[in-house]
């Protein structure tokens, strides 16, 4: 797997400072994708030593969000996050219609799901069909579900508002 380019980010997670790393190799191929070079697999390999890098590069960041990738590449990479730096959250954007029943997801705390589709905008419009989950914080310990995420794809949706309040 590998990784084209990377940039500090503030809008790709709410509240969060990310690194935000671009994935190279996408097999959703959306029709409207604006970053079609990311379907060819070019790049640097995206090692747990690369990773660790552009961490300790990109020093203040809170989040490290996987912009792309299939889950069975990415999950040893959440994984080492989680592990080697437990103060960052972790981020995943994929083009998969639903959050996927697979182990490695219990590393993230957010995702955005859905392909882009330039009829209906992207998650700062309402009318998108993307959304952008937040894991849920349980209670107990044996309330905790792995796969229980909340949508909150609305906290994308401030500056509509008052777009629509201008015109």
């Amino acid at each position: 797997m590998k990784y084209t380019t990377y940039e500090i980010v503030f809008r790709e997670v709410p509240n969060e400072v990310t690194l935000a790393i671009n994935i190279s190799g996408c097999k959703i191929y959306c029709p409207d994708c604006h970053s079609k070079y990311l379907w060819e697999d070019i790049g640097t390999e995206l090692t747990k030593e690369e990773l660790d890098f552009l961490i300790n590069k990109n020093d203040g960041i809170s989040c490290v969000c996987f912009m792309g990738g299939q889950i069975d590449d990415l999950e040893y990479l959440w994984f080492w996050v989680h592990t080697r730096h437990p103060w960052l959250k972790i981020a995943w954007y994929t083009g998969e219609d639903s959050i996927p029943k697979h182990k490695g997801v219990e590393y993230l705390d957010y995702i955005k799901i859905g392909p882009y589709r330039k009829e209906l905008g992207g998650l700062d419009n309402s009318s998108t069909n993307q959304k952008f989950y937040a894991r849920g914080r349980a209670m107990h310990k044996m309330d905790a579900n792995p796969y229980m995420f909340y949508n909150i794809t609305d906290r994308f949706w401030k500056n509509e508002s008052k777009d629509k309040k201008v015109k």
